[in-house]
């Protein structure tokens, strides 16, 4: 686990028309090409994983979610319900803490989709011991604590993909607070019927610029906001 508390934020926001995964990308060097490496990843065409933790380790991972659904496909000519998924990956996980010559996952993982069955949104995430859970928000990584708090204020079932798309910037903006001294890209894909028909994709460079440009604008109206409330205080303690 010191691995995924170590890592980079990622969340994941069940809307009533889709999820949003998002995750906050530390550039380790300056040298690295800009958007490449991605952290976020399509296992099927209407679901995205999302990991926070050891590179290699998540890579693995969503390479044995893409085998499970093209098995999946390929025996039943149709796409692997959500669920199906993640009682696999649940099973796989677990199996990695069963022997010692093996090691635990060094992730946490979210997963999202729209279903292929009932058109459905489910956001799932699964830790190192296999276990997992359906949720609204979900949220891993090193700025998890802060994270969760504002997934936490949010109204799920009236929360539309587009408004979470803003809510995910500014809460990846947010939660960068504990590497305040890296810096780090954005990352925001979306699944809805509505938007994408049904396809797991990366959101548009315009939407990405324009949530990013909210998220920076709210955190400095919150600064200015705090630095007039210690104004404020200091006048009243004033002699």
């Amino acid at each position: 686990m010191k691995a995924v508390e170590n890592g980079g934020t990622s969340i994941g926001i069940k809307c009533k028309d889709g999820i949003v995964l998002a995750v906050e990308k530390i550039i380790q060097s300056k040298l690295l090409i800009p958007k490449k490496n991605k952290r976020i990843q399509t296992v099927d065409r209407n679901i995205g994983v999302v990991y926070s933790g050891l590179l290699p380790d998540g890579r693995h991972f969503v390479n044995r979610c893409r085998d499970e659904c093209q098995s999946f496909k390929s025996i039943f000519k149709t796409m692997m319900p959500i669920s199906n998924l993640m009682d696999r990956m649940g099973i796989y996980v677990q199996n990695y803490t069963c022997y010692n010559s093996v090691r635990p996952f060094g992730i946490v993982s979210i997963i999202g989709g729209v279903d292929n069955e009932d058109g459905e949104p489910y956001l799932y995430m699964i830790e190192p011991s296999g276990s997992y859970w359906g949720y609204n928000g979900a949220a891993t990584g090193k700025g998890r604590q802060i994270a969760k708090s504002e997934l936490e204020k949010l109204n799920y079932e009236e929360l539309t993909c587009l408004e979470a798309i803003n809510h995910a910037a500014r809460i990846i903006h947010l939660s960068h607070e504990d590497n305040k001294d890296k810096d780090y890209e954005l990352e925001i894909s979306w699944c809805s019927k509505e938007h994408t028909g049904g396809k797991h994709q990366f959101i548009s460079d315009d939407l990405l610029e324009q949530a990013r440009k909210l998220a920076e604008e709210e955190e400095e109206e919150e600064d200015d906001d705090e630095e007039e409330e210690a104004g404020a205080d200091d006048e009243e303690m004033a002699p």
